[in-house]
């Protein structure tokens, strides 16, 4: 058994005896259940800890996480966590959070083949065909990127206003709001991009659902 994977375990004792030292009753009330009113939709890369960044507790934050936080409608993954996030835990607010460097855009903006993943990059190189000519007047490749980065957050935040799921919520009076987030890995700040969704105004009627 290598050291890494022995040191993990004994990081796991550390860690519930700091809890417990701090609250005896740390676990028991986590075994009672959850009621979060938070989904995070994020990106799976390892700098960018959905609970860390919001300062939030075990118990406070549902997680989704796929590479450069898509959602792909029929990704039943995804569809399964919103669906209970949703309709189970009746969470009140949805953030889908990309981060600047994201590996997956990146690649999204070049040609070549890294492997299977290659067929989920294409999900996102659908989102760079459809703002192509403003994307393409940027000179600055960096400014680019960036941009990109966020534009690919705001139409994940469009996509999930578009599923049933979510339309079903806003019709039954539920009180649901989606938002969209870019992290800054470099700095450990969030940038809100101003994109709030909280009912089918803000679609186009061709999306707007009779349930």
């Amino acid at each position: 058994m290598s050291e890494f994977y022995k040191q993990l375990l004994e990081n796991n004792k550390k860690w519930v005896e700091s809890k417990i030292d701090n609250d005896p009753e740390y676990f028991t009330r986590l075994a009672e259940g959850q009621s979060p009113p938070l989904l995070w939709i994020g990106c799976s890369d390892s700098r960018v800890p959905a609970n860390e960044i919001v300062g939030a507790q075990p118990g406070e934050v549902f997680v989704h996480r796929n590479i450069a936080n898509m959602v792909v409608h029929s990704d039943m993954n995804m569809l399964s966590v919103l669906d209970y996030a949703v309709n189970v835990l009746k969470v009140k607010h949805v953030i889908v959070c990309g981060h600047y460097g994201c590996g997956g855009v990146k690649a999204a903006m070049g040609n070549a083949s890294i492997g299977l993943i290659d067929n989920w990059i294409r999900h996102i190189k659908d989102v760079y065909r459809h703002h192509k000519t403003y994307l393409d007047s940027i000179v600055n490749e960096d400014e680019r990127f960036n941009t990109f980065v966020e534009i690919n957050v705001k139409e994940q935040v469009y996509d999930l206003a578009k599923t049933s799921i979510v339309q079903g919520a806003w019709k039954n009076g539920q009180s649901l709001h989606l938002h969209g987030w870019v992290y800054g890995v470099g700095s450990g700040i969030v940038k809100d991009l101003g994109v709030n969704v909280s009912d089918n105004n803000d679609l186009d009627k061709v999306y707007r659902l009779s349930l």
